[in-house]
């Protein structure tokens, strides 16, 4: 794999099993192909990961999707956990967000056999469906209309930033980023009495 960019907020980073476990109990990604044109196609997809690899699936249709992974296997896949946008200095632009995230960088290819399928949707199965929903399990009529990928992980990275304690966030304390700035009178916001 070429060489990537490290991540730049160092003190941010989770461990490698840190950013494994969040990917594996993960809600959505956003896994992220390139076209013939060299252009990026990002969609979101639920997802599970089984013996150190992550599985999609879409239509057995060919879309944009599959017309990407026969040009190029490259793939980047995504997950968050947002938390809270807060406050951490006086200006509007001092704002953040509380957040969990993984990026994964790798190769993505078609499963083609049966049993691998199975096992993939019984997988989704198991971490998306209400067993409420009382369903017959393991039955797949649609096994041929389905695509399922395969994504080997070449590099995970996982990163975080942990939601301040009040004592931490504006107004408590000023953490702006430009300390020596003063706002114009104008572009305050007016208060509503």
């Amino acid at each position: 794999m070429s060489s990537l960019p490290e991540i730049r907020r160092s003190d941010r980073a989770m461990s490698d099993d840190e950013a494994m476990r969040l990917l594996e109990r993960g809600y959505s990604a956003r896994v992220a192909t390139i076209d013939a044109g060299g252009y990026p196609y990002c969609v979101p997809m639920l997802y599970v990961a089984i013996n150190g690899r992550l599985y999609i699936h879409g239509t057995s249709a060919r879309g944009h999707l599959r017309a990407n992974v026969d040009h190029c296997d490259k793939v980047c896949f995504e997950i968050d956990e947002p938390s809270e946008v807060f406050a951490y200095g006086r200006f509007e632009c001092d704002t953040g967000l509380a957040y969990r995230s993984v990026i994964v960088f790798g190769t993505i290819r078609v499963v083609v056999a049966d049993n691998a399928k199975r096992e993939f949707l019984d997988a989704l199965m198991a971490k998306y469906a209400n067993p409420a929903w009382k369903r017959p399990q393991g039955f797949y009529p649609r096994l041929t209309a389905i695509t399922v990928y395969e994504i080997a992980i070449e590099r995970v990275s996982g990163k975080f930033s942990a939601l301040p304690d009040m004592s931490q966030q504006w107004p408590a304390r000023d953490r702006t980023m430009s300390p020596n700035a003063i706002a114009p009178s104008s572009t305050v916001a007016p208060t509503s009495s």
